[in-house]
């Protein structure tokens, strides 16, 4: 088996951090290295006492999961990298099936295994590149409804479409989520490793696409499961972590498509944006709870943020004349 070795990225998330290591050090992998990005919360004590044998790096400020990914993967000297989420956890055998699979197959860049959910149910991890159809789809209440419909009476549909199939096979993948990623290191150091200027969210989708770009494929494999909390870090800040998701997709747009589909992206989701600050606002009226209040004042503010930052001046501007640039 190829050595591999852990890297993990953790802002904020002492005791999930905890849990992660206690499984990563029953596995004996070769190297582990912690990077984190300025918690405030105690991780970075809790890894001096109780794991001295880990490698840690501490950030003065919240350089961003991708930046102190690479920060993470630079540090170690192995051949294989398991890059994970302060909210994951493990399964006994998980390094070496993850090693052995990518053994097995010299063309594989990145490797993401099962994922699930904190009470053993499914959580979705491959996905196709996005458009803006996709991304309509995903985030239209309404057209969420009907996909869940068909999914539910229909669910041969469900088989082909990567974010509801039953990610019960190996198959090669568009990309596949970041919380658990196995990497080649060859192919990783080759493209540059994570794009730091995605603070936040589609750091995975465009390393991915690169990978594929350059050669290399991407792929899924249930040999073993991680399980996943989900957005233990992000949680804390969600008004702010929503409009890092939608900035993080046109930044997408921006690096890999044409200034057509990046047209279209931007109409897409300002038209999103712009139903649910109305929808907020229209509940905010009725709603009388504090704290459903505080939660639609924060989808509103996100709304009113991201039409003015997606404004149609600022677009055509970035678009025309400096496409490479960030909006």
């Amino acid at each position: 088996m190829t050595s591999i070795a852990v890297a993990v990225v953790n802002y904020n998330t002492r005791d999930h951090l905890r849990t992660c290591l206690s499984s990563v050090f029953a596995e004996r992998p070769t190297e582990v290295v912690v990077v984190d990005n300025a918690s405030l919360d105690g991780s970075v004590e809790m890894v001096q006492a109780e794991f001295p044998s880990a490698t840690l790096r501490v950030n003065k400020t919240n350089i961003g999961y991708g930046a102190a990914a690479n920060q993470a993967i630079a540090t170690v000297k192995s051949a294989y990298v398991l890059l994970l989420n302060a909210d994951t956890r493990l399964q006994p055998g998980a390094l070496e099936a993850l090693s052995a699979y990518l053994d097995q197959h010299p063309r594989a860049a990145i490797v993401g295994p099962r994922l699930a959910e904190s009470d053993g149910t499914l959580q979705a991890s491959c996905y196709p590149f996005p458009t803006p159809l996709d991304t309509f789809l995903e985030n239209c209440k309404a057209a969420i409804i009907v996909g869940r419909t068909v999914r539910r009476y229909c669910p041969t549909v469900g088989r082909f479409y990567l974010r509801t199939w039953p990610h019960n096979f190996a198959r090669t993948v568009s990309w596949v989520k970041g919380a658990v990623l196995t990497i080649r290191r060859e192919a990783f150091d080759a493209i540059g490793g994570f794009d730091p200027s995605y603070f936040m969210y589609f750091e995975d989708a465009d390393l991915c696409y690169r990978l594929t770009a350059s050669g290399w494929e991407i792929h899924f494999t249930p040999v073993t499961t991680a399980v996943h909390s989900g957005g233990a870090s992000t949680r804390q800040r969600h008004a702010v972590m929503s409009l890092q998701l939608l900035t993080s997709t046109v930044r997408f747009y921006q690096r890999h498509c044409s200034t057509f589909q990046l047209a279209i992206m931007i109409v897409v989701l300002r038209w999103l944006m712009l139903s649910r600050w109305a929808g907020a606002a229209t509940r905010l009226v009725f709603t009388r709870d504090p704290g459903k209040r505080s939660l639609l004042a924060q989808e509103i503010s996100t709304s009113q943020q991201f039409s003015r930052w997606a404004s149609p001046l600022r677009f055509w501007r970035a678009t025309f004349y400096s496409r490479h640039r960030t909006l």
